[in-house]
C-alpha cells in the first residue's frame, strides 16, 4: 500500500471506536479500542471486532504482535516488551527466537488446525473436479477447475477464506501423501494462511511440509514467516541461495537490510522496470533516506510507457502519491498540526483508498479507511 495510506497504517493499527472499554496494545506501541470477542489460547490469537469504513470487521491478531489486552475490565499481559534488534526499520520486531524456539513454535501451532475450522462447512460446487489436474484443461471454468475457483471465488471474498482453507484441508485428506497433488495442496494451504490470516506459524508449517523444492513465491514466503515469527538468521538462511528477485529484495528491505536489498534491486533486469523502482523507493523510505526514495519514484514517472494502460496509471499514481507523502507527511512535524480530522487518498491496487486520520495533541490518534475497492 503506497502513499498516505501506507505510512498512516504503519504508524498505528486501524482504530474505529475510542469509547469502548476493550483494548489491544501492540508491541509497536499502537492500540485498538473496540470489542475483544475472544482470546484463543490454543491458537495464540486474539479475536477483535472493529468498525472500519462503516462496516463491522472481525480480525485475529497473533500473540507475537500483542503486548497486552484489556478484556471485560481485566488486563492481560500477553507478550512482555523487550529491546528491538537488528535495525529493522519501521517493522520494529520486538524479540528474537533461537532456531529451536522457532521450530517449536511452528510445530506447536502449525500442526493444530485453527479452532474455527471444525465449525466451517465444506462448501464447493458439485461440478468441481477435485482431482485438480495440472495443467488445467483449456478454457476458463471456475466451477470445474480448483485453481480457477480459488482465484475467482475464494481469493477476492473474505467471507469465503475459511471455506477455502476447509476445501484445501479436505483435499489434503483425500490426496495421496507425497503425490504432486498433495504437495500442491500443502503449498496452497500455506499461502492461504499467509495471505489471508497472516498466520505465519501455520503458513511456515505447511510450506515446510511441502518439501525443500518450493517455487519462488513460496520460498520467499517461508523466509518471511521466519522473519515475522522473530528469527532473522533463519530468514536469511532461507534466502541465502535463492536467486535475485523483486520479492527477495523487498523482504530484505522489510528486514532492515537496506544496502543489500538495494544492491539486489540494481541487479534485476526487467523490460518494464516500474515495479522495481517502486520497491527501491519503498526500501529507501524505510531506511529514512527520503531524497533517494524520491529519486527512485521519479524513475517510475520517466520510465518507458507500459503496454497495459491500467498498469501505467497505477504505477504513476503510486509514485506520485509516494513523492507527495514524503514531502507532506514524512518530513512533517505532526506536533504542529491543529487537532482535527484530516482526509486524503492514495492509490492502492484496485483503485484509490480514502483515509481519515484524527490528530489529537500532536499525534495520530485514530486512522480509518473510509472507502476502498481492494480485495485480498
Amino acid at each position: 500500500m503506497q502513499g498516505l495510506v501506507r505510512i498512516l497504517v504503519a504508524l498505528i493499527v486501524l482504530i474505529a471506536s475510542a469509547h469502548a472499554a476493550d483494548e489491544i496494545e501492540f508491541l509497536n506501541g499502537s492500540t485498538l479500542k473496540d470489542t475483544v470477542i475472544a482470546i484463543h489460547k490454543a491458537d495464540r490469537e486474539v479475536e477483535f471486532e472493529a468498525m472500519i469504513g462503516g462496516k463491522k470487521q472481525v480480525s485475529r491478531y497473533p500473540y507475537s504482535k500483542i503486548h497486552r489486552v484489556v478484556w471485560k475490565g481485566k488486563e492481560y499481559v500477553v507478550t512482555k516488551k523487550a529491546p528491538t534488534f537488528g535495525g529493522l526499520g519501521n517493522s520494529n520486531k520486538p524479540f528474537k527466537l533461537t532456531l529451536g524456539e522457532l521450530k517449536k513454535r511452528i510445530a506447536e501451532v502449525g500442526s493444530v488446525p485453527p479452532d474455527w475450522l471444525a465449525d466451517t462447512p465444506l462448501e464447493y460446487p458439485e461440478t468441481l473436479d477435485l482431482s485438480w489436474p495440472k495443467p488445467a484443461p483449456k478454457g476458463w471454468n471456475n466451477r470445474k477447475n480448483v485453481g480457477q475457483y480459488l482465484w475467482d471465488r475464494i481469493n477476492p471474498n473474505e467471507g469465503k477464506w475459511r471455506s477455502g482453507v476447509k476445501l484445501m484441508t479436505h483435499l489434503l485428506e483425500t490426496s495421496k501423501d507425497g503425490s504432486e497433488l498433495n504437495t500442491r495442496v500443502k503449498t496452497t494451504l500455506a499461502s492461504m494462511y499467509f495471505k489471508f490470516f497472516q498466520d505465519y506459524a501455520r503458513a511456515a508449517y505447511w510450506w515446510e511440509q511441502a518439501g525443500d523444492h518450493l517455487e519462488r513465491d513460496a520460498a520467499v514466503g517461508l523466509a518471511e514467516c521466519y522473519f515475522r515469527l522473530g528469527s532473522v538468521p533463519s530468514a536469511r538462511s532461507q534466502l541465502k541461495d535463492f536467486p535475485i528477485s523483486l520479492a527477495k529484495s523487498k523482504l530484505l528491505g522489510d528486514m532492515g537490510e537496506f544496502s543489500e536489498a538495494l544492491g539486489f534491486v540494481r541487479k534485476v533486469r526487467l523490460a518494464q522496470p516500474r515495479e522495481l523502482y517502486l520497491i527501491a523507493g519503498d526500501i529507501c523510505r524505510l531506511d529514512g533516506t527520503f531524497k533517494d526514495a524520491i529519486t527512485w519514484y521519479e524513475k517510475v514517472l520517466s520510465a518507458p510507457k507500459a503496454r497495459n494502460e491500467d498498469y501505467e496509471k497505477r504505477y504513476h499514481a503510486r509514485a506520485n502519491d509516494s513523492i507527495n507523502t514524503i514531502k507532506r507527511f514524512e518530513l512533517l512535524d505532526i506536533s504542529k498540526l491543529a487537532d482535527g480530522v484530516y482526509e486524503g487518498s492514495a492509490m492502492g491496487y484496485e483503485g484509490p483508498i480514502e483515509v481519515a486520520a484524527t490528530v489529537k495533541s500532536g499525534r495520530v490518534d485514530q486512522v480509518e479507511i473510509t472507502k476502498h475497492k481492494e480485495k485480498q
